[in-house]
């Protein structure tokens, strides 16, 4: 499959796995590499830029295919050396990075000069246009189904992927609410030239993740998700469990909460806890609506190849419902 994503990141497949905390590891990354799409390292996985250096060459003893490394730009009292670890990355010749959070634009000029290419993560058109006003390669848009931070605009892919592709010069990748052939053959309906997974590549055999976790992720439909961080701006989506169930009492109660009352609750340590001891109740496991289109664990490989079949045998049977122009063979808009 060929678009600008294939020809910028340098795969086969317009398939990005996205970064995530505790799971974008080597055993994940290289996996999807070797299987044709771009797999990524998330830097804040590991705990200082030396340990990123380690798990970068681990990952490039598994896979001779290009990979990325992500980085989410947070507010934070006492921030990560967000510097040290693109260094890292610049260093150890690492030629994507995708960045998610707050606006790279510091780190742009540098990572350009060095011919690391960016796709910024975004979840509304105005960020996407700010992201590459600053010099990013391609964007990708986060829609309101997604795990994770999906912004405060409540807008899903369906409106969110045309209204991005039409505003936006540089590509554009759709993420979010995709988990097989049909979701990516949607999306590259709607002007999308990739997809970036997060929820459906868990639920893969290379997934750093306990298998109670992965079957957890199996077992859910697409209600068993839920939001929280609502009252403080910040929404999340996670797998309902008695953890996200607490969280999200917390913040009704009368009068609100602080972050101070349910931050126990959300640790990040809680949250790894929960996904190597398979104690689905542990911790927040961040999760999409796109769980209830998950019906198995398969390899890494043998879902990009079924994904990829999918795609084609869905936009096939498309062109075939509009028609045929009885003079040139070609597809029509509409059949009559």
């Amino acid at each position: 499959m060929k678009t600008r994503i294939t020809e910028l990141l340098g795969i086969r497949y317009p398939i990005i796995q996205g970064g995530m905390q505790w799971v974008g590891t080597a055993e994940l990354a290289s996996a999807v590499s070797n299987a044709g799409g771009l797999g990524v390292l998330t830097a804040l996985t590991q705990p200082d830029p030396q340990a990123l250096a380690r798990e970068i060459d681990r990952c490039r003893g598994m896979t001779d295919q290009p990979f990325g490394v992500n980085l989410t730009i947070l507010p934070s009292v006492k921030p990560p050396p967000y510097a040290e670890y693109l260094d890292v990355v610049i260093e150890r010749g690492v030629k994507v990075v995708e960045t998610a959070g707050n606006s790279p634009k510091a780190f742009i000029e540098k990572l350009k000069r060095h011919g690391v290419r960016i796709v910024h993560k975004c979840t509304s058109v105005r960020h996407a246009l700010s992201a590459e006003r600053n010099g990013v390669d391609a964007v990708s848009i986060d829609g309101f189904e997604c795990a994770g931070h999906p912004g405060e605009d409540d807008v899903a892919g369906l409106v969110l992927i045309p209204l991005a592709t039409r505003a936006l010069r540089i590509p554009v990748v759709a993420s979010g609410g995709i988990a097989d052939g049909r979701g990516m053959a949607a999306a590259m309906a709607l002007g999308a030239e990739g997809v970036n997974m997060g929820t459906r590549f868990c639920a893969t055999q290379e997934a750093p993740i306990h298998e109670r976790i992965k079957q957890a992720l199996v077992g859910a439909s697409e209600r068993d998700t839920q939001l929280i961080f609502r009252t403080l701006h910040n929404t999340g989506r996670v797998l309902k469990n008695a953890v996200s169930d607490e969280v999200v009492a917390t913040e009704r109660r009368p009068g609100g909460c602080e972050f101070s009352d349910i931050q126990p609750l959300v640790a990040g340590a809680r949250g790894r806890q929960a996904l190597s001891s398979g104690e689905v109740d542990a911790g927040l496991v961040w999760a999409g609506q796109v769980v209830g289109l998950i019906d198995d664990i398969p390899s890494c490989a043998d879902l990009l190849q079924r994904m990829v079949a999918e795609c084609r045998a869905s936009l096939a049977q498309a062109l075939a419902a509009c028609g045929e122009d009885t003079r040139t063979g070609r597809p029509v808009v509409c059949a009559q």
